[in-house]
């Protein structure tokens, strides 16, 4: 809709719609684009005829009403994703989300063509959720500034690292926090939208500590002003995910109850409820409290991820296990095959599991931070544990005790078993599965993508053979009794 540019329509404008379908009724904020432009987005989830009826301050905007007709889905759109099962994902349609995501921080900061690199890459690479940043990145291997800000740049500055911690505000630098860049968000949303055609799930992180322009240290009102106008314009996006901040607890200058607010303002102006949590670097934010989705965690020890899980009863995706990479950060050089085992780890917790890349490049173009390409090995092993998790019970993989000593088991009880044995080696292993029941076996090699048949079904307190060989995992599936007879009649 057009309307007045006078002023500060950011400031002085408020504007928005309430939909309505049958009995039911949703608010949703409107934003200011720029040049007399105001928007309204709205993410409908019944098909049918709907109404709707603007609200604003400002007469010309105010009582606009029509109608309009919501259609079937398009092949592939399944909804925007939910916790499902208490402990795993959906979507909005039921479809199991199995999450095998990455991280790009700074991707859409970089320009045309790193960006649709970027996208090339993500076309053919096994992740389904994309970590990024709102604001722009200041850090090792990040010293490029941006083309664009989400605030009026009114000076440039230096951008320039200069080793000290916390980060400063470096000299020069000027921007009006009372108004947003519209272009800035334009080509932000384009980078979404492409985002969601590719399936891509994308994990929005609205703060970080990261920054020499100024946008860790806002005031509290423009935080919330900001966060505002984040939800208004991007929460019809079905692919978001809200995460409040990467490492809340290296911004000394927020206190807990300022993250309390970011989760409450975020969760007020999202009408359609995306997932929400925030990341830490040592200390965890309190995910029981119930603004938060899920648990988003940097750990390099997997196999808490089941002590997380009961902890707090809420889906745990340990989005930085440490990077494949070389770089001279302890955190950036895991090698391909620990970052394959920390995921198969995880996943036989109950949980999920984050990759990312960080090869030193002698452009600083680290997939960790900018995208371009991967280099390295582990893309094709995470996608055959995809492939796998998505054949997989479509209710999740939860722990299961008392099949195996000293190792985890999930999956679901009397139908499909999975463990991962890790480093260790066994050339044999019993597994106690319930009386009476067999089972069909594969042993599956996580680095040389093989699934392996064991020819004699399992059964309860039989050895069953394995290779010697570490980084194994087995499955078990159950056979079905009229099979299972027919199998023992013919052994």
């Amino acid at each position: 809709m057009t309307g007045s540019a006078e002023g500060n329509p950011f400031l002085d404008v408020t504007f928005g719609a309430t939909f309505s379908y049958l009995h039911r009724t949703i608010e949703v904020d409107g934003f200011y684009d720029g040049d007399g432009l105001y928007r309204v987005r709205f993410m409908p989830d019944t098909p049918g005829d709907w109404r709707y009826h603007t609200r604003s301050n400002w007469a010309g905007l105010d009582g606009q009403s029509g109608t309009f007709t919501c259609v079937a889905p398009s092949p592939g759109n399944h909804g925007s994703v939910r916790v499902s099962n208490t402990y795993h994902f959906a979507y909005a349609d039921g479809t199991p989300f199995k999450q095998i995501g990455t991280t790009c921080y700074a991707w859409v900061h970089q320009g045309e063509a790193l960006e649709a690199q970027t996208l090339a890459t993500l076309k053919t690479a096994p992740f389904n959720k994309l970590r990024m940043c709102v604001f722009p990145k200041h850090f090792p291997f990040n010293e490029n500034p941006p083309e664009r800000y989400p605030f009026p740049c009114l000076a440039r500055g230096q951008s320039t690292l200069t080793g000290k911690w916390p980060l400063q505000v470096l000299p020069g630098w000027s921007f009006d926090f009372n108004r947003f860049e519209p272009a800035f968000f334009r080509h932000f949303e384009t980078r979404l939208g492409q985002l969601r055609d590719l399936g891509i799930e994308a994990d929005l992180i609205l703060f970080h500590p990261y920054d020499c322009w100024g946008f860790a240290r806002m005031d509290a009102a423009t935080d919330d002003r900001y966060l505002r106008y984040v939800c208004a314009r991007l929460s019809a996006y079905r692919n978001v995910w809200w995460s409040m901040a990467n490492e809340y607890d290296l911004m000394p200058q927020k206190s807990v109850s300022d993250w309390d607010r970011f989760f409450r303002v975020v969760q007020e102006g999202d009408p359609y409820g995306h997932l929400r949590s925030v990341h830490n670097c040592f200390g965890f934010y309190d995910h029981s409290k119930p603004w938060v989705t899920h648990q988003s965690i940097q750990r390099s020890d997997l196999e808490q991820v089941r002590t997380w899980r009961e902890q707090h009863h809420k889906p745990v995706v340990v989005d930085e296990c440490c990077y494949e990479g070389n770089i001279w950060m302890r955190w950036g050089n895991i090698t391909a095959q620990e970052m394959v085992n920390r995921f198969w780890l995880g996943t036989v917790q109950g949980g999920y599991v984050g990759h990312g890349e960080t090869y030193v490049h002698p452009e600083d173009i680290l997939w960790w931070s900018k995208g371009g390409v991967l280099h390295g090995e582990s893309a094709p092993r995470l996608a055959y544990l995809r492939r796998m998790l998505e054949a997989g019970p479509s209710a999740g993989l939860d722990p299961i005790d008392g099949v195996l000593f000293m190792f985890s088991v999930v999956g679901q009880a009397h139908a499909y078993y999975l463990t991962y044995f890790g480093p260790h080696q066994p050339t044999s292993m019993r597994f106690d599965l319930p009386e009476g029941e067999h089972y069909q076996a594969e042993v599956i090699d996580t680095w040389a993508m093989t699934a392996t048949p064991v020819a004699q079904p399992v059964v309860r307190g039989k050895m069953m053979p394995l290779p010697g060989k570490p980084y194994q995992a087995v499955i078990l599936r159950r056979i079905p009794e009229e099979a299972d007879g027919q199998t023992r009649t013919q052994a």
